[in-house]
């Protein structure tokens, strides 16, 4: 059966390595080196798996990657996982398959270092629940405070409607700015309303765009793909990994023990903020890796994220417009096997930790780095240096018409006929999903640190990643919405769905007064014979910072 057309244009990995040829490769990854690999010429009839096969998606992904197809064989994801979550496009094969790949890749490379094989499985269920992990956490019994601002949300204008993004301070004080209503906290969504409608769409995602704050017109799918940055990004792939320089092959040293986790020695530098950057590097930390993250106290946070997000992870703060910090931050890139970013392109370029600078940071490691970065737009087009998160990406690509159309069709079919409204994903399913397709392009790009050398660069953007859900087909109506399992509520007492998946995360210090407790969904993905750290402490994991401050800015 031929793969339709629409999945090959997006579903795709790009890969650039150099020319020396002189590098031997593990067995494993013999494959002839080329310059630029996709899958646009490649039809499902070049693969053992059939397109109605689970592994199918997951199988396209990881061949294109350069990964031994015979490892997929060890992944086990749900047959026909549509009916896990109530939507009309395929969140849960998006789900499972992402977070399936970022766990086999960390097998992989536990393989290359050790020869110990292992199995891997998803549960969609548990995948898509994990997908919205943000709001299913307890801290001290007690559920997470509200993760969006009172006036964020979708709005009428003259013409048509508009998203606006205001969970940061400033993004809120921009917006009202730009409406002319003055920020206080009693500020309501009547007032937004008022002002918007005398506004056309189009207009005031313009100038929120030149005031760089956070506002985007809603769209369908044909308005979309008629927009010019729509049409940059075609062809662009969900995951780029590509090789930027040289460097010594990573050195396995003969007899090497096993490893009790996946990643267990690798040091992830992370520079992340918000959801999907933080996701990748508490899916690296699940598997092992020590993740610094690293924030400025002189940016504002979002606490109700940052708790979920920093599982597992060490964090630190540093303020890059002091010599001292700075000259930290690169002591500490000298010796990462990882650095991650989720800043706007070019924003750390010009703080001197570009990809070029980072390459010639060289400390103990001996090997290259991987360069790891996600933004929302991408690296090219008109709107690439532009702010944006999910919920807006959603809004002005077309999901929130199509996902609002398919509900009007199924209430329709059940006699309950209504004009379409737009509707958005049960979870922020770009932000996760990019963020676990970036951990499985990180550890790609490791496993390539073995096998060829070098020193690599993966790149993921929420646009990229939506284009991608979007050519895996949608689900009928009423699939997705008679018969898709919708999730719990967030409200407390919790669902017994998620106190039953969930587990006890221990606070990993206590500078900070008392000892505190959260409880979170456990990971989704099950590794065989290298289990994801999941705050056991008293079995030497890493528990749950709770804080940005947690620990020193030190290896």
């Amino acid at each position: 059966m031929l793969l339709s057309m629409s999945l090959v244009l997006w579903i795709s990995v790009v890969f650039c390595s150099c020319n020396d040829t002189s590098i031997k490769r593990d067995k494993l990854f013999d494959i002839p080196k080329t310059c630029f690999i996709n899958l646009f010429s490649l039809n499902r009839s070049m693969t053992s798996f059939d397109s109605n096969d689970e592994l199918a998606t997951a199988h396209l992904l990881w061949t294109t990657a350069s990964l031994p197809e015979e490892y997929l064989g060890r992944l086990r994801l749900t047959p026909h996982p549509d009916c896990t979550v109530n939507s009309s496009f395929k969140l849960a094969e998006a789900a499972q398959t992402s977070i399936g790949l970022s766990a086999l890749s960390a097998a992989l490379f536990h393989d290359l270092r050790t020869g110990v094989k292992q199995d891997v499985s998803v549960d969609a269920r548990l995948a898509v629940l994990e997908f919205r992990s943000e709001s299913f956490y307890t801290l001290d019994r007690k559920a997470p405070g509200p993760i969006w601002d009172q006036i964020a949300g979708l709005y009428k204008t003259k013409d048509g409607r508009v998203r606006i993004h205001t969970n940061f301070p400033h993004h809120r004080h921009g917006i009202l700015d730009l409406l002319k209503i003055p920020n206080t906290p009693a500020v309501t969504k009547a007032q937004v309303q008022d002002a918007l409608l005398q506004w056309t769409s189009q207009d005031f995602e313009r100038q929120a765009g030149e005031a760089r704050m956070c506002a985007f017109a809603l769209r369908s799918f044909e308005e979309w793909d008629q927009h010019p940055h729509a049409q940059a990004l075609v062809g662009t792939p969900p995951v780029v990994i590509k090789r930027i320089g040289d460097a010594p092959r990573r050195q396995i040293e003969e007899g090497v023990q096993p490893s009790k986790h996946a990643l267990e020695g690798i040091r992830v530098l992370d520079l992340s903020r918000v959801l999907a950057g933080p996701v990748a590097g508490r899916t690296l930390a699940a598997h092992g890796a020590d993740d610094l993250l690293v924030t400025s106290p002189l940016l504002p946070a979002l606490p109700d994220l940052d708790v979920d997000t920093s599982r597992g992870k060490r964090t630190t703060q540093l303020d890059l417009t002091h010599t001292e910090d700075s000259e930290k931050l690169k002591s500490l890139a000298r010796d990462a096997d990882v650095f991650l970013q989720a800043y706007r392109p070019g924003a750390l370029e010009v703080k001197g930790f570009g990809v070029d600078e980072l390459m010639k940071m060289e400390g103990k490691r001996k090997h290259g780095i991987v360069c790891a970065n996600l933004c929302a737009w991408g690296w090219d087009g008109p709107w690439k240096d532009r702010r944006g998160f999910d919920s807006l990406v959603q809004t002005s690509t077309g999901f929130n018409v199509a996902e609002g159309q398919a509900y009007s069709a199924y209430l329709a079919s059940i006699g309950q006929a209504a004009d379409p409204e737009p509707r958005p994903f049960p979870m922020q399913a770009l932000d996760h999903t990019a963020g676990y397709l970036l951990a499985f392009g990180i550890n790609a790009a490791l496993c390539k640190t073995i096998t060829e050398g070098g020193s690599w660069e993966v790149q993921v953007s929420l646009a990229a990643v939506g284009q991608w859900i979007r050519s895996l087909g949608k689900v009928s109506p009423e699939e997705a919405f008679g018969k898709g399992k919708p999730l719990p509520s967030s409200s407390f007492p919790q669902h017994e769905e998620i106190q039953r998946l969930s587990v006890d995360w221990p606070q990993s210090n206590q500078l900070h007064g008392r000892s505190r407790t959260m409880t979170a969904l456990r990971h989704a993905a099950v590794l065989s014979r290298t289990p994801v750290r999941e705050g056991r402490v008293e079995e030497g994991e890493p528990g749950a910072p709770l804080v940005l401050d947690s620990s020193q800015a030190t290896w």
